[in-house]
């Protein structure tokens, strides 16, 4: 188990409203973010449905993190 204890975090990214009110509290965090997708484990349906769930939310979070978090780096700062 890896800890992180005393480690600097960037971000702690919570995804599901659920998480939101569990996510432990990590000290030394730059930022905490919350965004709201829907939460595939509570989809009804059979196998298949659920796994396309999965999968349209896996790719909202991997456009999220590209659009927020990765190219925000790429900016030159504000009055550059």
């Amino acid at each position: 188990m890896v800890s992180l204890l005393g480690r600097h975090i960037p971000y702690v990214v919570t995804v599901f409203d659920n998480a939101r009110e569990s996510c432990p509290i990590f000290p030394r965090t730059y930022k905490f973010l919350h965004w709201s997708f829907e939460d595939p484990a509570a989809v009804p349906g059979s196998h298949e449905e659920k796994l396309a769930v999965f999968r349209r939310v896996r790719d909202e979070i991997a456009r999220r993190i590209e659009e927020e978090l990765v190219s925000q780096k790429d900016e030159p700062p504000a009055g550059a």
